[in-house]
């Protein structure tokens, strides 16, 4: 007789990420061959910088390559530190408030297993990027979704949080600039939430991966810079978009001592360390030339517009004007189809890959994830492809 296996029921519960999902398959589709325009994944097309390369190479060379202290090497924590300040206005000690992580994903599920406990509740705001609720639900908490509303702006507000609020409330999530809608929370909004943290007693975990993609003069604020907030909040960063540098699995966080310390048990007996001659090239990230940052998003900004431009021209579309990241959030519902059905036809019929609105909330089956992060002659290409596919699909 078979074995009886009796899994997690925690694992079992959660449904395999819809980002990786799309990736896997225009992979598979490209090995037999077929030329396919990827608007699904998060993976920036940019060569890493070479300054970064060169410093990993380096520290390669001179044999790096052993363990280092589980936090990270001392001259990483210090750039972190210097950056959050000067940057932020986030003080981190570099000694015991930041630990480097294999990945910004890796710094939030440790962080959250540390703070929550089974049964309590974390608050997201949706639509959200795909991993947070299956590492809620994996360490047994209960994520709370706050849907936000196309025709508000996705705006965060006062009462809609409040009203999610019970006894079991342990952390409120946020992501800024947002994935997949593309909105940088404002001042005004980070202050509504800042208030309610501080009137319930509850933490707030800020995902800022995308603080460095960030358009028409807006401004990222970090919710840990905010009066009371220091104590309350855990600030979850890491090179992958900014510095192109997907592959590499380098992440970090920064909060109060009380905090960070348990974090780094979590860490210690998961991770042990981030790589250590990738920590190198974290710093030459840090304390090298900047302009490639801001090349690279100023790219980003003309493929937004060119989209922007392109899809003002496609009947079926709706979408809120992205101000950071690389995706657009796009509304789809006059097609009459889910955000599966849509996604899968534009796969097979016009070799598009986007990732379908309901990986990001099931509410929100309406819409599809866009990511521009491909050259522009092929954006321009998948624009026509679309305009020919929604005329072919609109209900008449």
């Amino acid at each position: 007789m078979p074995a009886i296996i009796n899994l997690s029921e925690s694992v079992k519960s959660i449904a395999p990420s819809g980002t990786v999902e799309v990736s896997d398959k225009v992979r598979e589709l490209k090995r037999k061959g077929f030329e396919v325009i990827n608007f699904g994944g998060g993976d920036p097309d940019f060569d890493t910088p070479a300054h970064i390369r060169e410093a990993l190479e380096k520290a390669v060379k001179e044999g790096f390559t052993h363990y280092v202290e589980s936090k990270g090497i001392l001259e990483l924590r210090e750039a972190i530190s210097e950056k959050l300040f000067k940057e932020n206005g986030v003080s981190a000690d570099p000694d015991n408030e930041i630990i480097v992580t294999p990945g910004a994903k890796h710094a939030l599920f440790c962080t959250i297993l540390t703070l929550v406990n089974p049964g309590d509740e974390v608050l997201i705001f949706n639509p959200s990027w795909v991993s947070y609720e299956p590492i809620v639900k994996m360490v047994r908490a209960i994520p709370i979704k706050i849907s936000l509303k196309e025709e508000n702006s996705f705006l965060i507000e006062k009462e809609i949080i409040e009203h999610k609020i019970t006894s079991r409330s342990k952390i409120i999530l946020i992501n800024t600039p947002n994935n997949p809608t593309g909105r940088v929370y404002k001042e005004r909004e980070l202050q509504v939430i800042a208030e309610i943290a501080q009137k319930f007693n509850l933490f707030v975990i800020s995902d800022e991966i995308y603080e460095k993609i960030i358009f028409d003069k807006n401004k990222n604020i970090s919710i840990a810079s905010l009066p009371g907030m220091k104590d309350l909040t855990i600030t979850i960063n890491g090179f992958s978009k900014a510095y192109a540098m997907t592959g590499w699995r380098l992440g970090y966080l920064a909060g109060p001592n009380k905090i960070v310390k348990e974090i780094l048990k979590v860490h210690q007996h998961t991770a042990t360390c981030a790589p250590s001659f990738v920590q190198k090239a974290g710093v030459a990230a840090l304390k090298g030339p900047q302009d490639c940052v801001s090349k690279m998003s100023a790219e980003y900004e003309k493929r937004r517009n060119i989209l922007l431009e392109g899809f003002s021209k496609i009947p079926g579309l709706s979408y809120i004007k992205p101000e950071g990241s690389f995706y657009i959030f796009a509304n789809i519902s006059l097609t009459k189809l889910s955000s599966i059905e849509f996604a899968r036809l534009l796969l097979d019929q016009a070799q598009i890959a986007v990732t379908p609105g309901r990986s990001f909330g099931e509410s929100f089956d309406s819409y599809i994830r866009i990511s521009y992060t491909t050259k522009e002659e092929k954006i321009r290409d998948a624009l026509n492809r679309m305009q020919i596919f929604i005329s072919r699909i609109l209900p008449q």
